[in-house]
């Protein structure tokens, strides 16, 4: 049960920071305020887009979809989640895994963040991580219970800032999802083809559960 409030408070934050993603794709931090700010700004923005009744689930799905994945890094965290399992993939099993992955985690937190029910985020710190990153301390602030502390990993490349992680009460998704993928590659022997064919049997399940 632990386990499971912890994910659905991390589905309100991806919420929260996805349909608010109007910054410019190019965004960079200088400074540890720019970077808490870059956080603070897209929780902001999210709660009007969130809390619209006027848009059907259908279209606040697919802004999710499309500001996902836009802001986050898909292709690293999957690189990181498959972890040792991705040296020895092809390059065409790795750009399967990295296609259904991203279908997988839209679908999954698409429905997860449709629970908002008038929580907001507030960034409060930012710390830097390495040479190219932020970590950036915000907290969930609810309407019944203490607020729920949420980390963002931040990484700047090429295209910007994109989030590589949340870690939410200690808990750290990259690492849960890596951990559980490893389960399974275990559980098939290594093979990259049987995880991708449960991966197809998983997202058709999302679909069909609507």
């Amino acid at each position: 049960m632990m386990l499971r409030r912890i994910f659905l408070q991390a589905g309100l934050a991806l919420g929260l920071a996805v349909v608010a993603c109007v910054l410019p794709a190019t965004a960079r931090a200088e400074s540890g305020d720019e970077a808490r700010q870059y956080v603070e700004s897209l929780a902001q923005r999210a709660i009007s887009t969130v809390a619209d009744k006027q848009i059907s689930e259908k279209e606040r799905d697919e802004r999710f979809r499309n500001l996902f994945v836009s802001s986050f890094d898909i292709p690293e965290i999957g690189r990181f989640v498959l972890a040792r399992y991705w040296r020895i993939a092809s390059p065409d099993q790795q750009q399967e895994f990295v296609r259904l992955f991203e279908e997988m985690t839209v679908l999954t937190w698409a429905k997860r963040f449709r629970d908002y029910s008038g929580e907001h985020l507030e960034a409060l710190d930012s710390n830097r991580d390495g040479d190219h990153g932020w970590m950036i301390d915000s907290r969930i602030v609810r309407n019944q219970g203490p607020p729920i502390p949420v980390q963002w990993r931040l990484r700047e490349g090429p295209e910007g800032l994109r989030v590589v992680d949340l870690i939410v009460e200690g808990v750290s998704l990259a690492i849960t999802h890596r951990s559980d993928y490893g389960a399974a590659m275990q559980g098939n022997g290594g093979k990259i083809d049987a995880l991708l064919s449960t991966m197809r049997t998983k997202i058709d399940q999302l679909k069909a559960a609507g």
